[in-house]
């Protein structure tokens, strides 16, 4: 049962990479960038079920934590351009 999940899992993630490469827009791209960690994290689990280790489930969570940061500070940079303060006089806001 686990092999039927990460042979149908591996067609998900050839199928996101190729809308990764051709998507029609940026927000796509980034949609099945995020998709193919996502299918990543779910390979990563079924592996450790497959072999045997069960403590392949916290670098499955660990890189799912790492996939949600990187797809929130890809979003931000297509949407603003820049990914930290933008403050032109080099001070904080706050002083």
């Amino acid at each position: 049962m686990f092999e039927f999940a990460a042979i149908c899992l591996l067609l998900t993630l050839g199928a996101s990479l190729i809308i990764a490469v051709k998507g029609p827009t940026i927000f796509d791209r980034a949609q099945a960038v995020n998709t193919a960690g996502t299918v990543a994290v779910l390979l990563i689990a079924v592996y450790g079920f497959l072999s045997g280790r069960p403590d392949f489930l916290d670098l499955a969570i660990i890189y799912g934590l790492l996939n949600i940061i990187g797809t929130i500070a890809i979003l931000k940079f297509f949407r603003f351009g820049d990914l930290g303060d933008s403050d032109e006089e080099g001070s904080s806001k706050h002083d």
